[in-house]
């Protein structure tokens, strides 16, 4: 059997406890040879594994092709990319003994448990506890806007924020909160074997560490005072949800576009000489409308603001909204943005203008438009 000798050379590093950048691996015959002087990390001597056999399988239909491939690894509490290079062919009876190393190496436990140290949850934990969790700890990457958990999904995982944030959202995508880093979310679906209570996406880059289920209930098995940590946390966000649903109900505004349309639910506002915020959370995103006494002041939606933001709104049937009565001081003094109920029939206008239906009919070779 011939396999190909490679070269594993870092071009990229990111907060990796072990390795820098141009540090090479060497895949020589049957040996894995390491950069000088550095132990072993089996995340990333799993990941070279799988590499290996995939470009092993490609260069069996393309044995010619010297082409460089990318990579990345999967990451413990860092993260580093590797370019992979054939160098040339070499005679082996055994495919090379990646597993060898089967033990991940005590420089990469530790920086994973000092780091976890500094966390809230762990806190209650002595170092040598943490130690012991960390070989049920993953690490994962979402890029910004990706979606971590989504609502109505079974409990997996729980999830602790490395680095990054993440917002919380509920019904038709409206914003709860935010969590950052140190902050866990996952467990209340895990602990009650009920669905996932909102969905979790990522605010801007994020990176976690993540354990199953089975590890999870395991792991409060073991250890009371985690017990006592997720017991806490859930009586606070409970409270905090009470809270903030107390404040909606009290506030007399709050509901869905579908039982109650943006055309109703402004004019209901003017009505009523009604000063506060409106803010709602559409298809395009989130959208916030200023009021005083009835009149509009501002508003923003999809990129605009002002007049074009307000007519735009008008064309949405479905989100969720909320009212808070009062106003910034410093929004007292602006300027409306002009009688409400010309704006309102001026945006009316433009949605029919818009739905007007058009016919095609030909004169002489050229195509005209006829309304009708």
């Amino acid at each position: 059997m011939s396999i190909s000798e490679a070269k594993f050379k870092i071009i990229e590093e990111n907060h990796c406890p072990l390795y820098a950048f141009g540090d090479e691996f060497k895949l020589s015959g049957i040996s894995l040879l390491l950069p000088h002087n550095k132990s072993a990390c089996t995340t990333l001597v799993g990941d070279i594994t799988e590499v290996f056999k995939l470009c092993e399988k490609i260069d069996d239909h393309h044995p010619d092709d010297d082409s460089v491939d990318l990579f990345n690894c999967t990451g413990c509490i860092g993260s580093i990319r590797l370019e992979y290079k054939k160098e040339k062919e070499a005679k082996v009876c055994h495919p090379p003994p990646f597993a060898a190393i089967a033990k991940r190496s005590e420089s990469d436990v530790s920086a994973t448990a000092n780091l976890l140290s500094n966390f809230s949850m762990f806190q209650p934990l002595s170092e040598e506890n943490i130690r012991e969790l960390v070989s049920d700890l993953k690490l994962q990457q979402y890029a910004k806007g990706k979606i971590i958990i989504k609502k109505g999904d079974p409990g997996v995982n729980l999830f602790i924020i490395v680095s990054g944030k993440v917002e919380v959202l509920g019904d038709d995508d409206m914003f709860i909160t935010f969590l950052e880093k140190g902050e866990v979310f996952g467990e209340m679906s895990l602990l009650s074997g009920e669905p996932v209570g909102a969905t979790i996406k990522g605010l801007e880059p994020t990176t976690v560490l993540y354990i199953n289920g089975k590890n999870f209930r395991r792991m409060l098995d073991k250890f009371s005072s985690l017990q006592m940590y997720f017991a806490r946390l859930l009586a606070r966000r409970l409270a905090k949800t009470n809270i903030v649903r107390s404040e909606e109900f009290a506030s007399g505004m709050i509901g869905k576009l579908s039982e109650m349309p943006p055309t109703e639910l402004f004019q209901t506002l003017n009505q009523n000489q009604k000063t506060g915020v409106l803010t709602m959370q559409l298809v395009k995103g989130p959208a916030k409308l200023f009021f005083r006494d009835g009149e509009l002041l501002r508003a923003k939606y999809d990129n605009r603001e002002g007049r074009d933001a307000f007519f735009e709104m008008l064309k949405e049937d479905e989100g969720r909204f909320k009212f808070i009565p009062g106003i910034p001081s410093d929004e007292l003094g602006i300027s409306d943005l002009g009688d409400f109920m010309w704006l309102l029939m001026e945006g009316l206008n433009r949605i029919d203008e818009e739905d007007v239906p058009c016919e095609q009919y030909e004169t002489d070779g050229d195509v005209q438009i006829l309304d009708i």
